[in-house]
Formats: structure tokens, C-alpha cells, sequence
């Protein structure tokens, strides 16, 4: 049985304690390595170990910081399929999935960081012949890195790539559900020349080494993907201690589809956008309301393409979707729908695990639900559930579809459907969220901003946000 290691001061090294924990393969339910099962002395030899590196590394030019995060870039390239492989067999994603969308993204992070440096610049004031001011933005320290399951290396980079271009050193806590492909790039670091102390992972539970992250008084600054109710928990621990933050939370995102939509467009994507990655994406569109004039014909045809998916074997490549990401999640999503269920929801297709054949007769899979009858308010349409699981209703007007959407506590993503520019716009203007995505889905440029409003989270990611979070900035002013 494979043991997965720490990265700490540039080696790959053992947990203290010698504590493991099981990594099961979802698509099998099958244990197929062991996770260090690390505490907070891990995390205090990986901050020391960081601490020791920030001075060194914090003055490195620029040029040489970028060179280093485009050879890291490179190698996750040369090693794509290996790499992908790993994303499917730890996370259950469909084998295409992780070398189309997860491990190219991964590479694409440590790119764009590894240039955006080059220009990031910072402002100067004139004040009209007395004096000049001018912003410098520095490096900050060690910064904690913490990121989820649902798209692990893509994640897990989207923090790592901006921290370290910008200077600062981090440790970093992937998943302990999917740690397999951060284990992996900690083998690329040190190929890629990637100096002593200057990225380190610590694997591990979220109680243990993401608290001692979170808790520890030599790292000033934490970056979160994950959950709303642990996003609390961070802010309650680190806010008291002047942390700064950045908690990219959870979703509960509408998809609004008007009757002069793109009827087929919307319909293709709207399938995507539903069950990508057995719906294990804080983007998916997991409440969808449909014009009344267009509603009957549009859920129809939406269940008929929906019974089309294939659940399999995540390395198949006729799979649509494969295992969900644990036997815990699985019974979670299974329980919402049961809840769906008595709150006078109807299941118009899925609704069920699905058992699959021979090696795979284990594993967590389900089929893609759609759930018709429930009112805007009721628990399944308020709460996250995180799986193949939506809900669809019918609407008359703005106002109406306005109201429903922005009523949960969450605001991160949002989907429009029509071809009337006005309305979109109108509707871009005053839905609560920090993305609305007009006539499509998950159209990502990495030089916007990505975050949400509300309890979806705090501060923003991507573009040159995340390198001025990364950063403190310092005004200096000097008299004429």
C-alpha cells in the first residue's frame, strides 16, 4: 500500500506521529493508499521551514520567481496523463474530464502567475508640484493554503501559483479526501528547482492540520476554497487575530432561462452546467427557472437528455459521469433528495444510486435527478447539496425570477438565457452574485475576478486580485 508524503523544506518526508489515514478510490470504494495523518507539529516544521525561505525568496527577481513557475507549468504538461489519471482515480471524475478541464487548468494557473508578475505594477499620485506618492506592494510572509476536493490540482494551484509569484512562501493543505495529485506536484517542485521552504504540503484532516494552519501566529494570511460552515469557523479563529482573508464559499446558483432564450444552446449547456462532475462544482446551476411560455417543452426535453447520461466507470470514455466523491457525500445527496421528497418534490428522472458491475459494484455512484414541484424557499432549494441534483421551476417575470433567485444566503455564480440585450443586462445589473455568465457557463478569463457575495464568500480570486491579496500595499510619499 502506497504511503503519500509531506513536503516540507523541500523533501518529501514522513508524518511526525507516523499516523496514516485510508484514500479511497471512489469509483471502487476501494482503499488504494494512505494519507499522513498530520498535526500541528507538521505544520510548525512546514511554517519554520517557510519562514526560514520568505527572505531569500521574497527578494528573488521577479524574472526568476516566473521562470521557475513556468517550468513547474511545463512539467504538469509533460505529465498530463499521469496527472490525470491520479485526478480520476482519487476525486471519481470522468478520465476526460480531468485531461480536458482539471490538469490543463492546473498548468494554465501556474502560467499566468508566473507572467502576470511580470506586469503587475503599482500606482503613483502627483499632488500638483508639492509631493509624489507611490504604492509599493510587497510580499507579506508564509501564507496558509487551504483547498477542497472537488477539483483538487486546479484548486489547489489557483491559491499556490499567485502566493509564490508574488513572493511569499506558503504551506499548503489539499484535501484530505483527494490528496494524490498534490503529492505528485510535489514531486514536479522538486524537479523544477523550486527552492528549500518555499512550498510545502502538509496532508492531513481539516480539524488538525487545517486548524494549526488557521491558529498559527507566523501565518498572516489564509486563503480558503470549501465549505460556508468552515469558512465561519476560519473567520472566528483568524479574524481575531487580524488575519487577512480570502474564503471562496459555497453555492446555490440559478440558472434563469427566459422564453427567447436559445432554445437548443441553453438546453445543451444547461445539461452541462447541471451535472458537470457528478455536480461536484461550486458553479453548477443547481436551481433552474424556466419561462412559463417555454416550461413544459423545456423540462421535457431537459429530462429526455438528462436519461441520455451514461454513469460508468470513470476511465470509460463514453462516460458522462462517474462516482461522486466519497461514500459520506454519496449518503448526503441521497439524503437531500429523500428530503426533496417530503417537502412535495417530484423526481422526474435519477433520484437513485446507481450499481455498476464487477470492480466498480462499490463504488459512489448516482444518477442525474432532476426535481420538479418544490417551492423557491423550501430547504432543498435554500441549502447546497453538491451533487447531480437540481431543481426546476416555472416563472412569469423579472421581478418574479429576481426575487426566487436572490433568496438564499448564497450569491457566487448565476446563468441568463435570452437573446434580448436589455433584459440581460438589467438582470446581470441586479442579480446577487459575484459572476453572471449571459448565454453560456463557465466561460472563465483568469484575468477576471472570481468570488461571491454574501455567504459565498469573502474577497476575490484570479486576475490581479489575487495578487494584490498576496501582497501588502505601502504608500510612500515624498515631498518636492
Amino acid at each position: 500500500m502506497e504511503k503519500i508524503k509531506n513536503y516540507i523544506n523541500g523533501e518529501l518526508v514522513a508524518p511526525i506521529a507516523g499516523n496514516y489515514i485510508d484514500n479511497y478510490n471512489p469509483s471502487t470504494g476501494a482503499i488504494y493508499s494512505l494519507i499522513p495523518d498530520s498535526d500541528k507539529d507538521d505544520v510548525e516544521l512546514a511554517t519554520k521551514a517557510a519562514k526560514a525561505a520568505f527572505p531569500e525568496w521574497s527578494k528573488t527577481p521577479k524574472e526568476t520567481r516566473a521562470r521557475i513557475l513556468q517550468k513547474l507549468a511545463s512539467l504538469i504538461e509533460d505529465n498530463l496523463d499521469r496527472l490525470a489519471l491520479a485526478e480520476s482515480k482519487d476525486n471519481g471524475k470522468p478520465l476526460k474530464l480531468a485531461k480536458t478541464v482539471d490538469i490543463p487548468r492546473a498548468a494554465a494557473n501556474f502560467n499566468f502567475y508566473a507572467t502576470g508578475i511580470l506586469h503587475y505594477a503599482s500606482q503613483s499620485h502627483s499632488m500638483e508640484g508639492t509631493a509624489i506618492n507611490y504604492t509599493l506592494r510587497e510580499p507579506i510572509g508564509v501564507c496558509g493554503c487551504i483547498s477542497p476536493w472537488n477539483l483538487p490540482l486546479y484548486l489547489f494551484s489557483w491559491k499556490i501559483a499567485p502566493a509564490l509569484a508574488a513572493g511569499n512562501t506558503v504551506v499548503a493543505k489539499p484535501s484530505e479526501v483527494t490528496p494524490y495529485t498534490a503529492y505528485l506536484l510535489s514531486e514536479l517542485c522538486i524537479e523544477a528547482g523550486l527552492p528549500k521552504g518555499v512550498l510545502n504540503i502538509v496532508h492531513g484532516l481539516g480539524h488538525k492540520v487545517g486548524a494549526a494552519i488557521t491558529e498559527h501566529v507566523d501565518i498572516p494570511v489564509i486563503s480558503f476554497t470549501g465549505g460556508t460552515v468552515t469558512g465561519k469557523q476560519i473567520i472566528s479563529t483568524a479574524g481575531t487575530m487580524f488575519k487577512k482573508l480570502s474564503l471562496e464559499l459555497g453555492g446555490k446558483n440559478p440558472n434563469i432561462i427566459f422564453d427567447d432564450c436559445d432554445f437548443d444552446k441553453a438546453l445543451k449547456t444547461t445539461v452541462l452546467s447541471s451535472f458537470a462532475n457528478q455536480g461536484q462544482i461550486c458553479l453548477c446551476g443547481s436551481r433552474i427557472f424556466v419561462q412559463r411560455g417555454i416550461y413544459n417543452k423545456f423540462r421535457d426535453a431537459f429530462v429526455e437528455k438528462t436519461k441520455q447520461l451514461k454513469v460508468g466507470n470513470p476511465l470509460a470514455e463514453d462516460s458522462n459521469l462517474g462516482a461522486v466523491v466519497s461514500k459520506p457525500h454519496m449518503e448526503k445527496v441521497l439524503s437531500y433528495i429523500e428530503l426533496a421528497k417530503e417537502e412535495g418534490g417530484t423526481v422526474l428522472v435519477g433520484g437513485h444510486q446507481v450499481k455498476l458491475e464487477g470492480e466498480f459494484e462499490n463504488g459512489y455512484y448516482l444518477a442525474p435527478t432532476i426535481i420538479e414541484g418544490l417551492s423557491y424557499n423550501c430547504r432543498t432549494n435554500q441549502e447546497e447539496i453538491f451533487g447531480p441534483v437540481t431543481t426546476i421551476m416555472p416563472f412569469d417575470t423579472e421581478e418574479e425570477v429576481l426575487m426566487m433567485a436572490n433568496s438564499t444566503v448564497y450569491g457566487l455564480a448565476s446563468t441568463v438565457w435570452t437573446q434580448d440585450i436589455t433584459k440581460a443586462h438589467n438582470m446581470a445589473a441586479k442579480i446577487h452574485a459575484g459572476i453572471v455568465w449571459i448565454n453560456c457557463w463557465l466561460l472563465r478569463d483568469l484575468r477576471t475576478p472570481f468570488g461571491g457575495v454574501k455567504s459565498s464568500g469573502v474577497g476575490r480570486e484570479g486576475g490581479f486580485e489575487a495578487l494584490d491579496f498576496f501582497t501588502e500595499p505601502k504608500n510612500v510619499c515624498v515631498k518636492l
